[in-house]
């Protein structure tokens, strides 16, 4: 791990440089915004399988019954760059944006496996904690319109986002493993409506209407898999699901004129209305999902179906334009190594994957969304012995993304690019021999 130390510190040091956001996207004005894919970087190249996928030094944290099979600490890091575009019907128009964000980070620590006796017992007992995004808010949005003989231009922002501080355990007795995840989730919504006049026929005040809400709570995921040999391989069926969870929250709230300063920056005239610290209830929904899995020496292949029950999302006693989605996904890996295999590209892991679906947020229609994706999996350094036990990796996933299609107004194309990386060894070993 020493030789992985530094190029580490160097990327965590340098994230304030290469991350930024800039994505502009007016479907993430309702619910919680567009949710994050909650699949590791590995998984998300084939599709983002998850359910059934288990690896004895990778985390997949959207179903904690998989800790149970950690054999390695895992400390796992995601970035994601992505190109939006977005296009309307009404008014004709196309707009291009950029972000770029760290993503996740993850840590997978094994509390009982790797030793005679556990292997012996076939039994597993790991935990993990993490950080990651749940949901981003962002958009901005210009229209202008004409009333009684006056031009009103009309400014629509919003930032913000719902993010989750977790901290899991699963174990594994044979081939049934089970676990959770427990934590902090954290959100806050920061919308703004503001009005102004071009002067053509009597000077008016620019309005500003804005609310900022902020929310919290703990909340409770649970995941099951179950495993079995067949013929020429391993058989998998997992399950998981987010419960629905009910959060505290806080809102301020204010109505005021204003204008601008000669550098251009927002100026108060007058206070209209102002309430601070209103208090409300969050309600998120419960998602399920499931899946199966075949695990051969060279091939893997997987498939998912996760259902999100979006019609119970209540915020501060609201609904909003959003419904129950779904989503299935299919992927595939291939790893050429064998026993006597050489070279370094026979110990990648080529991955591909595609997921079709409806997304929980619906405005004039249903918004259809689809993805392909292709990756792999890159030794940082192939293993020189059997005593060596670094299995870290670089995970590179390119997407394509697509959300609604003709009968929608607005259309959105991701062209993404992630990056990950799979820092594997054994930790808090007593050295036995100097």
């Amino acid at each position: 791990m020493k030789q992985l130390i530094k190029p580490l510190l160097i990327v965590l040091m340098s994230m304030p440089f290469f991350c930024f956001s800039q994505i502009n996207s007016p479907y993430s004005r309702y619910g919680v915004g567009n949710l994050s894919q909650q699949a590791s970087i590995s998984n998300r190249a084939m599709g983002g399988i998850s359910a059934a996928m288990s690896d004895f030094a990778a985390m997949n944290t959207l179903n904690p019954a998989t800790y149970g099979n950690l054999t390695y600490t895992n400390l796992d890091m995601g970035f994601e760059f992505t190109n939006n575009n977005l296009k309307s019907k009404s008014p004709v128009g196309n707009f291009k944006s950029n972000y770029a964000i760290f993503n996740y980070v993850n840590i997978g620590i094994p509390l009982l496996g790797g030793n005679q006796k556990a292997a012996k017992k076939k039994a597993g007992w790991g935990m993990a904690l993490g950080l990651k995004p749940i949901s981003r808010i962002s958009y901005n949005i210009h229209t202008t319109e004409r009333s009684a003989g006056d031009t009103l231009f009309h400014f629509y922002e919003g930032n913000g986002g719902v993010n989750q501080a977790f901290i899991g355990t699963g174990f594994k007795l044979k081939g049934f493993s089970a676990g959770f995840n427990t934590g902090y989730v954290f959100g806050e919504k920061d919308y703004s409506s503001k009005i102004e006049f071009a002067n053509d026929t009597v000077s008016y005040n620019k309005a500003n209407y804005r609310t900022r809400t902020r929310f919290g709570g703990t909340f409770l995921d649970a995941g099951l898999q179950y495993e079995f040999k067949i013929k020429k391989g391993i058989f998998r069926i997992g399950a998981y699901t987010n419960l629905k969870s009910t959060y505290n929250g806080k809102r301020d709230e204010v109505v005021e004129t204003y204008d601008y300063d000669k550098i251009g920056d927002m100026v108060r005239i007058d206070s209209v209305y102002e309430s601070n610290d209103n208090p409300g209830k969050v309600t998120l929904p419960a998602t399920y999902g499931v899946g199966v899995m075949l695990e051969t020496e060279h091939v893997l292949v997987g498939a998912d179906y996760e259902f999100g029950n979006w019609k119970d999302y209540e915020f501060f006693g609201q609904k909003d334009q959003v419904q129950n989605n779904w989503m299935a996904r299919v992927g595939i890996q291939y790893s050429p190594a064998s026993i006597n295999s050489t070279g370094y590209f026979n110990f990648v892991k080529y991955r591909a994957g595609f997921s079709i679906g409806k997304d929980y947020i619906k405005t004039d229609n249903d918004l259809p969304l689809y993805s392909i994706s292709v990756g792999g999996a890159f030794p940082l350094r192939l293993r020189r012995s059997f005593y060596d036990n670094q299995y870290s990796v670089m995970n590179l996933t390119f997407e394509y993304a697509s959300r609604g299609n003709s009968k929608n107004n607005i259309t959105e194309s991701m062209y993404k690019m992630s990056l990950g990386f799979s820092l594997s060894d054994i930790w808090f070993i007593r050295r036995k021999y100097d």
